[in-house]
């Protein structure tokens, strides 16, 4: 018996995800892993960096969930989070201009800035080995560390692991050959994202990314954080930062007390239904 599913496909920054309103779509497949891969498929399904699901959450009003394109369920996404802001929005969800969110990483805070513009608090940076989920002594920083092909990497959670490498020109970076090389690296048992970052000035990054499970991106919204915190520890940049990605641009600002705020649109694509 086939299901037919309403979906949006949505974007913030050019990071795609099939989003599901599982507030007035209950019924679902029950292999989501399997379910993912197809909907992400962007030759045999809709395509998209992601599927996203909204959900009702048990200590906030609602749960977000987001599974990679390899069928992987990610703890956060942060260009997802501001998409699943922008349907909470649109489905007329809420009732606030603030709300609060369940996700893997913790439950989170977005602030509605206007149409299609939101704050996050994306919560604590956590900066040693046993936060990120990394080998070795659990309350050991990993900054600046040799990771292997002439670079050193700086390792920051936002919930989900990030090795941040710092470079002089990130267009020269071979990101599809060195990318899944680095995602896989020894030190993280559960793979990483992979950010390579070239600073412009103290206020201003740009970065590229290979994500975990998904590959080259045109942007990381969870990724565009550490990589400010990154910055930040390493001396290299101010507590608020503008980060160029591909896609677009979002405002990063690294609290004195250890969280993150992630300000950046998200907006609705087209809306459609596909049958599994």
């Amino acid at each position: 018996m086939s299901l037919t599913i309403p979906f949006t496909k949505m974007q913030g920054i050019g990071n795609d995800f099939v989003v599901i309103d599982a507030l007035q779509h209950s019924e679902l497949p029950a292999n989501l892993p399997e379910f993912a891969r197809k909907v992400n498929d962007r030759r045999f399904g809709i395509g998209g960096d992601g599927l996203i699901l909204l959900e009702p959450g048990e200590s906030a009003p609602f749960r977000m969930r987001m599974f990679n394109p390899d069928g992987s369920e990610s703890e956060m996404c942060g260009n997802g989070i501001r998409c699943f802001g922008r349907l909470l929005q649109d489905h007329k969800h809420l009732n606030d201009e603030t709300v609060r969110v369940e996700t893997g990483a913790g439950t989170l805070t977005l602030e509605m800035l206007g149409p299609g513009r939101f704050r996050v608090d994306m919560g604590q940076a956590r900066l040693t080995r046993g936060e990120i989920g990394m080998v070795g002594p659990s309350d050991q920083l990993f900054t600046e560390v040799p990771v292997g092909s002439g670079y050193a990497g700086t390792a920051v959670s936002m919930g989900n692991p990030h090795l941040v490498i710092f470079v002089d020109d990130v267009a020269k970076v071979e990101l599809e050959t060195v990318g899944p090389v680095l995602e896989h690296h020894p030190e993280f048992p559960k793979r990483t994202n992979v950010h390579f970052i070239q600073v412009v000035d103290r206020d201003h990054l740009i970065q590229r990314t290979w994500e975990r499970g998904a590959g080259i991106t045109l942007a990381c919204g969870t990724g565009a954080c550490a990589s400010a915190v990154a910055a930040f520890v390493t001396g290299r940049a101010n507590r608020k930062v503008e980060i160029r990605l591909p896609g677009g641009k979002l405002e990063i600002e690294y609290l004195e007390d250890g969280r993150v705020l992630m300000t950046g649109p998200a907006e609705s694509v087209f809306e459609g239904e596909i049958e599994v």
